[in-house]
């Protein structure tokens, strides 16, 4: 397993956290997927045998969000 933390705009609550913590899970690989509103932040661990994390960025763009890599360990 691997990590990536997101960084998301476009966030206006609790919910919009809720929404993409969903979106990001649904991903085959994607393990699990912490969301936070406050910090405007995802923490994703994925298998990257089955995922990339561009592929994560690229998931949240139709619902409306904009997501950059900000660091991958």
């Amino acid at each position: 397993m691997q990590s990536v933390r997101l960084k998301i705009q476009g966030m206006h609550c609790g919910g919009c956290a809720q929404s993409i913590k969903r979106l990001l899970e649904r991903e085959p690989g994607v393990a699990s997927a912490q969301v936070s509103f406050e910090s405007g932040e995802a923490q994703v661990q994925f298998d990257p045998a089955r995922v990339q994390p561009e592929r994560l960025v690229s998931v949240l763009g139709p619902p409306g969000y904009q997501a950059q890599i900000q660091a991958q360990t």
